[in-house]
């Protein structure tokens, strides 16, 4: 059960929820392909095998910070508010009100464009901005608090992050 799921107040059901980008694993793989795999069949060619343990231990411990900083992850919009949690050990979250939403900007690269992720900035009453960066489907997002202020159901092009795909 995660932070949306243990946070829910009575009566509260979850609209729309989404996640990281899986781009968070792109530079670790690139890291791990480009310098420690070469590391590794160089350890491996040498008469002492035990050299290549490090850099397939680094490889490993990379992949998984990405992965858990991505399952850590957690953007979600109810029928009565958005809750928003990334982090593992220190941890931020925002949970706004529906009414309270005052903007939620985003902006997308054109790799952003093309892959299917961006930025988003959530302003609160006050002027309280909180900025979070590369989140998947950030237009679909909007859309979802948007249609979850109006008090409008969303259709069923949007039912792809809706359980938390």
């Amino acid at each position: 059960m995660g932070y949306v799921d243990r946070h829910l107040l009575p009566g509260e059901t979850v609209t729309y929820r989404t996640l990281l980008h899986w781009k968070s694993y792109v530079v670790p793989i690139l890291i791990a392909l480009l310098v420690l795999l070469p590391l590794i069949v160089v350890a491996l060619g040498s008469g002492t095998k035990l050299l290549a343990l490090p850099p397939a231990l680094a490889a490993l411990v990379m992949m998984g910070i990405a992965r858990t900083r991505r399952r850590s992850a957690e953007f979600a919009v109810t029928n009565r508010r958005v809750i928003i949690k990334v982090g593992v050990l220190s941890t931020r979250s925002i949970e706004l009100l529906l009414p309270k939403i005052e903007a939620i900007a985003v902006s997308q690269s054109l790799a952003g464009r093309l892959f299917g992720y961006g930025d988003i900035v959530v302003t609160g009453s006050g002027g309280t901005r909180e900025s979070f960066s590369g989140i998947q489907s950030p237009l679909d997002f909007r859309h979802a608090v948007q249609a979850a202020a109006a008090g409008e159901p969303l259709g069923a092009e949007e039912g792809a992050h809706r359980s938390g795909a």
